[in-house]
């Protein structure tokens, strides 16, 4: 190797020692690499508000008002089973003549509808039957009296005669009896029969039209009428409502279609089956018509518990309903107020409203709740 090799080995030696010491001596520094740390912005409590001039803003106490637990549900008029009264016909036959309808108001006696019958026809042609039948055996008798006088005849044929005689008159009255069952009247024989209203009340169902069939005693009635002067309302309890309904205990209804009115019924009736699809039971209350009931009509019904349980009151401008929801303010400070959730319930005199829970008697809260929530929203 000349001298020149030797000096370029050497000094590509020289270099590539440098370049590995340098590559030792410096070192990644992690904090430069790292992004910079968030930092966190605090938000004032929106419960909270501070105002400048507190004293303007009065303040009242909310006072103690006992109550029993009331439960409201929602229930449907219904006519009273006990009082529907269902029409029959005891004749079979074809309907010639309807003269009440579905809804009319009847009273005991009036005609509903007349029948073609073929029963009646046949209970007429027995009836005078028996009638001839009864004729004959008496003559029959007077004959035989007559005979058994001269001695023409035995006691034994005197004794036919008399039992033939009395079965006939049996006969007749049996016959005679039918006829009235049918609704006939037996002197004036007629294959027409009319069937006319039992009881006085409403005509709640109808299945009966002009030139339709009617069976005797069958299983569709063709009138139903219902004595609508006491009617039931048929409510539905929640399973875990149920200790709050007691047989025999009374219960404020309401009406949708007459709000403003009150009525007074009584539990007659806790179902014993449950609904399985949403867990409630029938609750039947038993109370009197004034004549606006109609059936079908919605009513709301509260239940009232036996307890009584205290609760507060408090003014009704001090309630706030924001966002679906019931709030008050309480003071927290010199110029601070909570705002709390409260459970609103009914409204009592003088512009009081009862709170549920959120509230105690004696808490002290702001007498306008929309006033101090429109300063701070300003």
């Amino acid at each position: 190797m000349n001298r020149i090799g030797v000096v370029e080995v050497v000094l590509c030696a020289c270099v590539a020692l440098s370049l590995a010491g340098c590559s030792q001596n410096v070192k990644a520094d992690p904090k430069a690499e790292a992004p910079p740390a968030p930092q966190v912005e605090s938000v004032g409590d929106p419960n909270i508000v501070k105002v400048d001039h507190p004293e303007q803003f009065a303040l009242t106490t909310a006072t103690a008002y006992d109550a029993a637990p009331e439960l409201p549900v929602t229930g449907v008029v219904s006519p009273d089973v006990s009082r529907n009264v269902p029409v029959i016909s005891l004749a079979s036959g074809r309907v010639v003549e309807v003269r009440a309808k579905l809804g009319d108001t009847v009273t005991k006696g009036d005609l509903l509808m007349r029948v073609q019958s073929t029963d009646i026809s046949g209970a007429f042609s027995d009836y005078r039957q028996a009638l001839a039948d009864e004729v004959l055996a008496r003559a029959q008798l007077a004959r035989a009296k007559t005979l058994l006088d001269a001695g023409a005849l035995a006691a034994k044929d005197y004794e036919v005669a008399v039992d033939a005689d009395a079965k006939a008159k049996v006969t007749v009255e049996t016959t005679a009896e039918h006829l009235r069952v049918l609704g006939a009247d037996k002197d004036h024989p007629t294959a027409i029969i009319d069937v006319v209203a039992p009881v006085s009340g409403v005509i709640t169902d109808q299945q009966v039209t002009t030139s339709s069939g009617v069976q005797s005693l069958s299983s569709t009635n063709p009138f139903t009428i219902s004595d609508l002067s006491h009617v039931w309302v048929i409510c539905d309890v929640y399973e875990n409502d149920l200790k709050n309904v007691r047989v025999g205990e009374f219960a404020d209804v309401r009406l949708n279609a007459y709000p403003d009115r009150v009525f007074s019924g009584r539990i007659s009736n806790i179902g014993p089956i449950l609904d399985p699809t949403i867990r409630t039971a029938k609750v039947r209350l038993q109370l009197e018509n004034p004549g606006i009931m109609r059936v079908g009509m919605f009513a709301t019904a509260t239940f009232h518990g036996g307890t009584k349980v205290k609760h507060a009151a408090i003014p009704a401008t001090s309630i706030l309903h924001l966002h679906d929801r019931d709030w008050v303010y309480t003071p927290s400070g010199s110029d601070t107020f909570r705002r709390v959730e409260v459970t609103s319930g009914k409204m009592l005199p003088s512009n009081m409203q009862v709170v549920d829970s959120g509230v105690a008697p004696g808490d002290r809260l702001v007498l306008n709740a929309l006033v101090l929530q429109n300063t701070a929203e300003q």
